[in-house]
């Protein structure tokens, strides 16, 4: 009751905490000097070496002492993004922070939806202050897409047409190939035409980019995928998988070896837990987050802004659960995202090329792929519990008698 009474006195300034959150972060857009959107540059500066067969040998040196930023996506997201090269710095920084910014606010409602609740109160509560949140705070701060693939993802795969949800996976993962992991959402729930259409819709965004450019297609595909060391640092504390975790924990870059094929069987193994519970239960956020979670824990590098899906994870927890476990890993997310961990220990890093470290800035490095793992538990165990229990009602002709 307590909880009910302090959220219904938060839910009264809900659009105090919206407003005064949007309008704190565009104040840093236009006055914040360290906000580069560095990542942002890279989309929409290199985005014409399209045509001129140079989009792979680009590197922005701006703002990267230690590591000149390549275009790392697959030849079709530069296609996407040409029309920022457009317009000038200024307006495509603006039009970019404000499409992120409603991107998290349909991630936070969505989320929301799917959990039943439809208070557009709540929706602004939480999108305020998730914006000052680490993995939301550097998605902005650099200016990534991570917010738009949140939202482009849980906008079509919970849709009741199979070509919508099938052409949002394959739009995703042709703009940046991790989204190709919400496949197996798709696989698990037997939604086969949905798996076909993302597949067609993917393989539509590759014969387009051949289109445009063979030799960059070819390089891409052919030469540059898989190649983890052109992304960036395995070992800097700013990758939150379990490679990057494993990786600094032993003091040299595991690759894909034994230990890494052994943690990847792990993190498969709980979300396969947790995916059987979730379509149980039919519980489609759960089975969302899940799928979300293996492809950042099992992928070679999931920087600490790749974590948005920590936003819907967390709302599952708080207004699904309902379980003393899933209480105890929503306060871990809440530290996790809520402390500026990960900013802090890329700090204490002295290279992000460097990985051996002291032992507790290695132990604190495991944060996001540890809770995330916490988190494939809870569902799991959540759920679990909630169909014994519901099971037990049905049984007991008492409790029966009782409803």
């Amino acid at each position: 009751m307590r909880l009910r009474a302090l959220e219904g006195r938060a839910l009264a300034v809900a659009p105090w905490v919206f407003g005064l959150s949007l309008l704190g972060h565009l104040a840093m857009v236009a006055f914040q000097t360290k906000m580069t959107m560095v990542d942002l540059m890279v989309y929409r500066n290199a985005s014409p070496e399209l045509f001129t067969g140079l989009l792979y040998d680009w590197r922005l040196k701006e703002f990267s002492d230690q590591f000149a930023l390549p275009f790392t996506y697959p030849p079709f997201s530069a296609l996407v993004f040409v029309p920022l090269s457009w317009v000038p710095w200024g307006v495509a920084r603006w039009f970019w922070q404000l499409v992120c910014l409603a991107c998290l606010w349909f991630t936070t409602r969505k989320s929301l939806q799917l959990l039943g609740s439809h208070d557009p109160r709540r929706a602004m509560l939480w999108t305020g202050l998730f914006v000052w949140v680490e993995p939301v705070r550097t998605t902005l701060n650099y200016g990534q897409i991570n917010l738009v693939l949140a939202a482009l993802l849980l906008g079509t795969m919970v849709s009741a047409r199979n070509w919508k949800r099938g052409a949002g996976v394959g739009i995703a993962a042709g703009l940046k190939l991790t989204p190709a992991i919400s496949g197996l959402y798709f696989l698990v729930n037997r939604q086969y035409k949905a798996a076909v259409w993302s597949i067609a819709a993917f393989f539509g965004t590759v014969a387009v980019a051949y289109a445009v450019s063979p030799a960059l297609s070819n390089e891409y595909w052919f030469h540059l995928l898989g190649d983890a060391s052109r992304v960036g640092p395995v070992g800097s504390a700013i990758n939150q998988s379990l490679r990057g975790a494993l990786s600094r924990t032993v003091g040299y870059d595991i690759g894909t070896g034994p230990l890494f094929l052994a943690a990847v069987a792990v993190a498969a193994v709980l979300a396969g837990f947790a995916l059987r519970a979730a379509v149980k239960a039919k519980d489609v956020l759960a089975m969302v987050v899940a799928v979300q979670f293996l492809g950042l824990l099992v992928s070679p590098i999931s920087w600490s802004h790749h974590w948005v899906w920590a936003v819907p994870a967390l709302m599952w927890l708080i207004y699904s659960a309902r379980h003393r476990l899933a209480t105890a890993t929503a306060v871990a997310w809440v530290l996790a995202i809520g402390s500026y961990l990960i900013s802090f220990l890329l700090k204490a890093q002295p290279s992000i090329w460097i990985i051996p470290r002291p032992w507790y800035y290695s132990a604190l490095g495991w944060v996001y792929p540890a809770v995330g793992l916490l988190t494939l538990v809870t569902i799991a165990v959540v759920l679990r519990d909630r169909a014994k229990a519901s099971a037990q009602r049905v049984e007991d002709p008492v409790d029966l008698l009782r409803e």
